[in-house]
């Protein structure tokens, strides 16, 4: 069961960062559009600054859970460090009670703005709703629980094994 819950949360976690790189490729080919219809063209396309701003909200919460699944967003090191293996495993799960609550926070929040944002449209797509943006809290928050779960069922501390 844990070893089926570990591929799958392989997978998701690292569709997530898929989906997060390319949101961040989009951003830059829109800044470099936006860039040349401004400045070269003297024609600024109004769309552009905002999808910018909706694929970097996307690539955010789509790259949090692979941070979560390196131990690297929430840390206690030098309690850590200082411990012995028994109570590292509790701070392990203090550390992933903490960051499943407040991603479950996010989680309910975030489909709660996901739904009121419906009605409201995009400044320069009116023909695109606001739930497009917001639908990423929702959706990064569920990811980000699998790889929390990830973490602590098979713990990795980059952040540990790199630092002098």
């Amino acid at each position: 069961m844990k070893q089926t819950f570990l591929r799958f949360e392989y997978w998701t976690t690292h569709l997530s960062m898929v989906l997060a790189c390319l949101m961040l490729v989009v951003a830059s080919a829109l800044g470099v559009f936006q860039i040349v219809t401004r400045f070269v063209l003297e024609q600024p396309a109004e769309w552009s600054e905002i999808l910018i701003r909706v694929s970097l909200i996307w690539m955010v919460f789509l790259g949090i859970p692979m941070a979560f699944r390196q131990g690297a967003m929430v840390s206690v090191d030098v309690l850590y460090r200082w411990s012995k293996p028994r109570m590292r495993r509790v701070l392990d799960a203090a550390v992933s009670i903490a960051a499943a609550i407040l991603m479950l926070v996010i989680l309910w929040w975030g489909w709660d703005y996901a739904m009121r944002g419906r009605v409201q449209s995009m400044a320069g797509l009116e023909s695109f709703s606001m739930v497009w943006s917001y639908l990423a809290l929702p959706v990064g928050a569920v990811f980000s629980l699998i790889g929390i779960l990830g973490n602590y069922l098979d713990p990795i501390r980059l952040e540990l094994e790199t630092a002098q």
